[in-house]
């Protein structure tokens, strides 16, 4: 469900499957990509049989040239988590999908709206609250940390940035607050979260207004640890840094009127680069809406910034661009 066309698709398949079957599909679905894929469904109407045939044949087509088996079902699990998530990533989940454990108690909160884990977390140590949120997608741990005190959310990010990883029974004392203890327990390898990186991703999805103090709270401890953060934190503004292709790739996937408000305010120097990157037609509209579009909240801009930074951050993943200047270790990514 990468792209809106396959979400749409993804969405007619599960309508044609029936409420008994698409229900088991969901069970299967990250909590992000249960809400897409709900709220695609939820827009889609008045469906011609043409189209439904379409899309059902496109799967089997799919379903057919993918159904051949591997001879060794666990090194290709391996080999594919480790391609697509890098071996960090993918160390976390090979043992739990191998060894069929259960899921952590941590899992259940990526179902739990942001204020829900603040108002869970809000009492408990910033170590505890620093290894929680390194388990959950930097945007849900972004909006969880606006929502905490400017003090906690300052001591928690501190322990964000210097945390080297997790031992499981380091994570026992979770049960007060999450009433499970993580899976594997004391066998399970320690976890490389945390980090620098892990810091500066989270920061990137605060906003401004808050960015500015949690680093300066970091700062005021280390210097050199706060600057390590900034090297790696990729901002709006940023975005000039891409080359002309990653641009381009990213516009595919942006729509024209979260573009707009994104634009209203970025500097003048990215403003060209987008529009130099469009076809004719599409920067000359772009410019009439720049110019039509009023005064609008600095929040609302940065609302529709985060999303094409997400888009951004997702290419980058996936390995189709590359974002930083830092390249190898260095790279933002």
């Amino acid at each position: 469900m990468a792209n809106e066309d396959g979400l749409q698709d993804a969405a007619i398949l599960m309508m044609s499957l029936g409420e008994a079957e698409a229900s088991e599909v969901f069970k299967h679905l990250s909590p992000k990509e249960v809400q897409r894929l709900g709220e695609a469904i939820a827009k889609t109407t008045q469906l011609t049989r043409e189209k439904v045939d379409e899309v059902v044949d496109k799967f089997t087509g799919v379903a057919a040239s993918q159904s051949l088996l591997v001879s060794n079902s666990g090194d290709y699990v391996r080999s594919v988590l480790k391609l697509a998530l890098g071996d960090d990533k993918a160390a976390l989940l090979i043992d739990r999908i191998l060894q069929g454990g259960d899921v952590s108690g941590i899992e259940s909160l990526k179902w739990m709206d942001p204020l829900s884990v603040a108002e869970l977390l809000r009492n408990e140590h910033p170590q505890i609250v620093a290894a929680i949120l390194v388990h959950l997608d930097y945007d849900q741990a972004a909006d969880v940390l606006k929502n905490l005190t400017e003090r906690q959310r300052n001591e928690v990010m501190l322990r964000v940035a210097t945390m080297e990883g997790i031992q499981p029974t380091a994570l026992k004392d979770l049960n007060e607050v999450l009433f499970k203890v993580l899976a594997g327990g004391d066998k399970v390898r320690k976890s490389s979260l945390g980090g620098v990186k892990t810091a500066a991703e989270m920061i990137n999805l605060m906003g401004t207004a808050i960015e500015g103090t949690v680093i300066e709270s970091i700062r005021s401890h280390d210097s050199d640890l706060a600057q390590k953060i900034m090297d790696k934190m990729f901002v709006f503004d940023d975005v000039n840094k891409l080359d002309d292709k990653a641009i381009q790739m990213v516009l595919k996937e942006v729509s024209a009127d979260v573009l707009v408000v994104a634009l209203k305010g970025a500097q003048p120097e990215l403003k060209d680069k987008i529009l130099a990157n469009m076809s004719s037609r599409a920067a000359a509209t772009l410019k009439e809406d720049l110019e039509s579009r009023g005064p609008m909240r600095l929040s609302e801009v940065e609302a529709q910034q985060k999303e094409i930074l997400k888009i951004v951050r997702r290419l980058a993943d996936e390995g189709q661009i590359v974002i930083g200047g830092g390249g190898g270790d260095d790279a933002m990514v």
